[in-house]
């Protein structure tokens, strides 16, 4: 059983920052990949970025050079920096966690089964 819990969404006007937190409550943390998804209005689920355990980082291309990743294992958190947000980045933002993780699964929704609540990412124009 996996429990995530995000936070740190809110309101930036474009160009700002963001920091998502994503607490996982879990048995063996460093067995799992952690990634960040986001859901806007009326569109599919996106993947935005992973992690492994060995800490190996996957991006979807958008979030290259705008987006960083990083696990803390003393924390059992994941987090994702958001840099130079445009208002196509508005969404819900989802936590998930999958254990192990190997490519392709890693990036694909449909591969995980624990997610989060998700927290609102909103970018003005």
């Amino acid at each position: 059983q996996v429990e995530l819990v995000e936070s740190g969404g809110g309101l930036v006007q474009t160009g700002g920052s963001l920091r998502l937190s994503c607490a996982a409550s879990v048995e063996n943390f460093a067995g799992y990949a952690l990634a960040w998804f986001r859901q806007a209005p009326g569109k599919e689920r996106e993947f935005v970025a992973a992690i492994r355990s060995d800490n190996r980082e996957y991006y979807e291309e958008y979030a290259k050079g705008r987006f960083r990743i990083s696990r803390d294992a003393v924390g059992n958190t994941v987090t994702l920096q958001m840099n130079d947000l445009q208002p196509g980045d508005t969404a819900v933002y989802l936590c998930a966690a999958l254990p192990g993780g190997t490519w392709p699964d890693i990036i694909l929704h449909t591969s995980y089964h624990s997610w989060g609540q998700g927290t609102q990412v909103t970018v003005s124009s």
